[in-house]
């Protein structure tokens, strides 16, 4: 009951246009799927959200507030599971196709990473002529491409790991040559190298975090940078979380002997780095991680590591949740329109990286990054914390 006075209250917050359409309802469909489904106020401002079936707690409707010219199609989301990297994606994809003038509804469901309950949703999506499915994570992409390459049913890949580095497709340019249409979370292996190297010339040590169990960041994020930043002589190693639930406690125990580690060949740690890679059961111990790392900067490949406060990694080089979502949706809407064939477009990468720096942690282990870097930096936090630029634009000019 207080979860659901919870969302009452951030319905009525958000203003008479939202409090007006059925705030009851619509806050009792968001209570009913919380459990592994949230989504932001960006989506709610334009989108209504409703149970299609109220005996069933693993899908969400969102239907426009505003009524769309032409015949209204579906868009499916298959979800996983719960986690908060997939809450931004899909806030960031209902913002975004609520300015196209598409007429459009969308449909979360979650398959609970059951192949069978799967299965029904792909028949699900072509008995009921779904214009478009978004796969949403590494998980539902590996499952999907594995066991329904040939869905008749356009598919585009968001909040996914590189697929040629998981070996889905060949190569980022041809296409799959099937319907699905595949975005990465990734950034190019040399690029990351050369932000490193300027960033620690003299890299001697690089700890790398990296949930075991987490089979695309390990493959895409953590074992790549290990072998490359090995072939130049740095002593690199995963810093490993194998049990999720114990994450936190994992990591109390693993980063004291990292550090020991580190220590044995840059005692005063000026040039060691830990890497956070994307693993949400690593990321969301961040705070943990700041900590206990000491004097050793600590980097992530996800931009939303880098946040307000002390509890922050102290630089990202990636690409975000929501610019990675908004490139799908760049994706979707060419699909959409008849513009683009699925199979036919090339991986969708974001460039340059975003990068993100916390100068109160940089400051606080005595590290002073390129200009460059803050040149280009789509979110910087200053010396006290908090928010300086937001998304490339300065926290000023957002205030007008």
């Amino acid at each position: 009951m207080r979860r659901l006075l919870m969302v009452l209250a951030l319905l009525a917050a958000a203003g008479p246009a939202r409090a007006q359409q059925g705030a009851p309802d619509e806050a009792a469909a968001l209570e009913a799927v919380s459990d592994w489904f949230r989504v932001g106020a960006a989506a709610l401002d334009h989108w209504a959200p409703s149970l299609p079936d109220p005996t069933d707690d693993r899908r969400i409707l969102f239907t426009p507030r505003a009524p769309r010219d032409g015949v209204q199609r579906s868009v499916m989301v298959i979800y996983p599971r719960r986690s908060s990297a997939y809450d931004t994606a899909m806030t960031t994809l209902l913002a975004d196709f609520a300015a196209r003038p598409h007429a459009l509804r969308f449909l979360a469901v979650n398959y609970d990473r059951d192949p069978a309950r799967g299965a029904r949703l792909v028949e699900e999506a072509h008995a009921q002529d779904h214009a478009l499915i978004y796969a949403m994570g590494s998980e539902t992409v590996a499952w999907l491409y594995g066991e329904h390459r040939a869905i008749a049913t356009p598919v585009v890949t968001v909040c996914a790991k590189d697929p040629v580095q998981l070996g889905q497709i060949a190569d980022y340019d041809s296409g799959s040559g099937s319907s699905f249409a595949f975005t990465s979370l990734n950034v190019p292996l040399d690029v990351q190298i050369a932000h490193l190297r300027a960033l620690r010339p003299g890299l001697r040590n690089l700890g790398v975090l990296v949930d075991v169990h987490n089979a695309s960041a390990l493959e895409t994020q953590a074992r790549p940078i290990i072998d490359a930043a090995t072939g130049l002589g740095v002593d690199a190693f995963t810093v490993e979380v194998s049990d999720p639930a114990h994450a936190r406690d994992q990591l109390a125990e693993a980063m004291p002997a990292a550090l020991e580690r580190m220590r044995a060949r840059d005692p005063a740690l000026e040039n060691s780095v830990f890497w956070i890679t994307g693993s949400t059961s690593v990321f969301a111990e961040i705070d943990l991680i700041a900590e206990a790392a000491e004097r050793a900067p600590v980097l992530a490949v996800v931009p939303e590591v880098v946040r307000a406060g002390a509890a922050s990694a102290a630089l990202s080089i990636g690409v975000g949740f929501e610019s990675n979502a908004q490139l799908a949706a760049v994706y979707g809407a060419e699909i959409l329109s008849g513009r683009s064939k699925p199979g036919e477009m090339p991986v969708g990468l974001v460039s340059p990286p975003d990068i993100a720096l916390n100068f109160q942690r940089l400051r606080a282990i005595g590290l002073q990054p390129p200009f460059s870097f803050f040149e280009t930096a789509s979110f910087v936090y200053g010396a006290d914390g908090q928010a300086m630029r937001l998304r490339g634009r300065d926290v000023g000019a957002l205030a007008e």
